[in-house]
């Protein structure tokens, strides 16, 4: 057992400094295996070193999705280590062959999660899952489900089942990201309105979104030129405005 703080600064570096240089990086299989199923912090550090094991070292871990479906809570929208995170999220899901249950999971626990993220956030999320609908076109159900619950109460997904395939997420539907189209911030409500549209088989660049913080947010909203608000809607007819104004008839502007 390490410190916490230790098993950070160990964690950050040990993708890139560490076991690009052992002559055998498989050593640090029950280290990093252990440090993931410590939750929190820790196990989002440890996903960058466990995706070079099983990218290039044939690391098998029958439970790996299970575990990152678990890392979804809210706290994933306003920790220090966000991009990091959602980078390679973004890359264990990008395969075509997983099952259409798990990405279904995945989309209905990330937009629930939205309902009460930051807005910075939110214009990541939702062009990450309008990407994971792209790749995975069995989850457009989602999206588009003719007799989908009227009611918030009736929705079939259970969001406390820790394994994916008991979620029920495929029998639900994405009525999140229609509430998020009512949201007080424009460029929220604009991203999530998409959609309501055919999407392009083009993948959103999320790179530039990922470190997106509230303060660029609201540097970009105090920027914009606004235009000209007219103050009057009636051309001004006598000395206080009306037509018919009493002092219309013995006061004139011209």
């Amino acid at each position: 057992q390490l410190p916490t703080g230790l098993y950070k600064k160990v964690l950050v570096i040990l993708h890139d400094s560490i076991l690009p240089y052992m002559n055998e990086p498989t050593l640090m299989i029950d280290f990093l295996t252990v440090a993931y199923g410590i939750g929190g912090a820790i196990s989002l550090l440890a996903l960058n070193g466990l995706f070079i094991l099983i990218h290039q070292h044939n690391l098998e871990y029958p439970d790996f999705y299970k575990k990152l479906y678990s890392l979804l809570d809210p706290s994933i929208y306003h920790v220090k280590y966000r991009a990091r995170f959602f980078h390679l999220v973004d890359l264990f899901l990008s395969s075509s062959h997983l099952p259409a249950y798990l990405v279904a999971a995945f989309i209905k626990r990330l937009s629930r999660l939205a309902l009460t993220a930051p807005p910075e956030t939110l214009l990541m999320v939702i062009p990450f899952i309008c990407n994971l609908f792209r790749r995975h076109p069995a989850c457009k159900v989602l999206v588009h489900r003719p007799n989908g619950p009227e009611d918030m109460s009736e929705d079939p997904y259970i969001m406390e089942e820790e394994e994916p395939s008991e979620s029920r997420a495929l029998e639900s539907s994405l009525w999140e990201i229609q509430s998020l189209q009512n949201h007080y911030h424009p460029d929220v409500a604009k991203a999530a309105a998409i959609l309501n549209q055919s999407l392009s088989e083009i993948e959103d660049d999320i790179s530039g979104l990922l470190e997106l913080s509230a303060y660029e947010l609201f540097d970009k909203e105090v920027k914009k030129k606004a235009d000209d608000v007219p103050l009057e809607f009636e051309q001004v007819r006598g000395l206080f405005g009306k037509k018919n104004d009493i002092f219309a008839e013995h006061f004139s502007l011209d």
